[in-house]
């Protein structure tokens, strides 16, 4: 089996997926939950040092591009990522 993670032995990754397989469903949905607000927090972070004038919509806007398809985005809210960015 073809390594996932280039900086974890291959012991590590095995007892990790061993874990992973174990875990309720439940469980690793509460996973995947935690590390989309992780996710969430960490982008508004970066959007938030790039652009510290930026209001509440502006934020709310950049954060919704870096999920949203560039032609959605225009469409649904007029924000063009070619000229206002992520």
């Amino acid at each position: 089996m073809k390594p996932l993670f280039s900086d974890t032995s291959a012991e590590a990754e095995r007892v990790l997926i061993e874990c992973y397989r174990r875990m309720s469903h439940e469980r690793k949905g509460r996973c995947i939950a935690e590390m989309n607000e992780a996710l969430r927090a960490l982008q508004l972070a970066d959007i938030k040092a790039r652009h510290p004038h930026a209001d509440a919509y502006e934020i709310k806007m950049r954060l919704a591009s870096r999920w949203i398809e560039p032609e959605l985005m225009f469409a649904a809210f007029g924000w063009d990522i070619e000229k206002e960015g992520y």
